[in-house]
């Protein structure tokens, strides 16, 4: 695979950040790369003061030579594969795609090949010399829709820091169990299942999740929603749903068993035997972009499985009317 060129800077402290610590000084005049890559840099000696190897936390003085040479190093070690993405945008520093149920983001134990990750690699081979591949955030194996990936470290720095400061806006459609009024916002901390370590949980011990709700249509017995994350917190839709008693249709880690509600018709008992994943698609992706500061936005329309879905409900609806229930 190819490699990106050295990564290259040199200027010297500028009066207004004289005394300050050399790592804090480099962040604030290098915002494109992380601390803690700067941090690395200047301990590996690749960042250097006045031709010097220097420690973080020494100090710099006004007119301080700063010189940066480094070899951007491999960052990951899996397989490029050929696998198809669905591309929605692409430049240099942004790849966002459109990701189908089914396919894994990250490689780990049982997934080894055959991940987005492997995609990226052969789709964009730059994406080696950056943390996780330029993953920034993920969705779940069989959860759909749209993702974005960083393809440069100014990118990485960008969306990470977006993500963190919660200016990265992401909505999501879903289809739950039971029906609802109107919408409402869960605030609930999620942190891993005490008894089951492959579920997450409402815990009082979790991190902060903030997940907002909106209805879209109703039907019989299930609803359609729209959700605008505050947070990313692992299965945060899926946990926030099934605390407030409405699990996504189709979830097999926090559904339960299929419920099916009076009146179902054959023709529906079949749609929802048949719907194997949890009903949920990440429709929007709001960010800035990390080099011009503008604002763009992107949305992709529901996969078929829940178009199909979303259409049997509908009928349900419509027979039950049509015999008078």
């Amino acid at each position: 695979m190819s490699a990106e060129s050295p990564i290259t800077a040199r200027f010297s402290i500028p009066s207004d950040i004289s005394g300050r610590r050399l790592d804090q000084a480099v962040a604030e005049l290098m915002p494109e790369h992380s601390r803690s890559r700067l941090q690395g840099w200047i301990k590996s000696g690749a960042l250097t003061v006045n031709g010097k190897i220097c420690k973080p936390r020494d100090k710099v003085m006004m007119d301080d030579a700063i010189e940066l040479n480094a070899e951007p190093e491999a960052q990951v070690s899996w397989e490029a594969e050929e696998i198809g993405l669905d591309v929605v945008f692409e430049d240099e520093h942004l790849l966002v795609i459109n990701k189908p149920a089914g396919l894994v983001v990250h490689p780990a134990a049982g997934h080894v090949d055959g991940t987005l990750v492997n995609a990226l690699l052969n789709y964009a081979p730059e994406v080696e010399n950056l943390p996780r591949a330029g993953i920034v955030h993920r969705l779940d194996k069989d959860t759909s829709g749209i993702m974005v990936v960083a393809r440069s470290l100014i990118a990485h720095t960008s969306l990470v820091d977006q993500l963190q400061s919660r200016t990265m806006g992401r909505e999501y459609e879903a289809v739950i169990v039971g029906t609802i009024t109107g919408g409402a916002t869960v605030n609930a901390p999620i942190g891993r299942h005490p008894q089951e370590r492959k579920k997450m949980a409402v815990v009082a011990s979790g991190k902060p999740a903030i997940t907002h709700y909106r209805l879209a249509e109703r039907f019989a017995a299930h609803t359609h929603i729209s959700c605008r994350l505050e947070s990313g917190r692992t299965h945060q839709i899926r946990v926030h749903m099934a605390h407030i008693k409405h699990p996504l249709v189709g979830d097999p880690l926090y559904g339960g068993r299929l419920r099916l509600p009076k009146g179902t018709t054959d023709e529906l008992r079949e749609t929802l035997a048949a719907f194997q994943r949890q009903a949920l698609h990440a429709r929007k992706l709001t960010l800035e972009h990390p080099q011009t500061g503008e604002t763009l936005s992107w949305e992709v329309p529901l996969p078929e499985d829940m178009t199909a879905l979303l259409a049997g409900l509908r009928k349900h609806v419509e027979d039950l009317e049509n015999h008078g229930v």
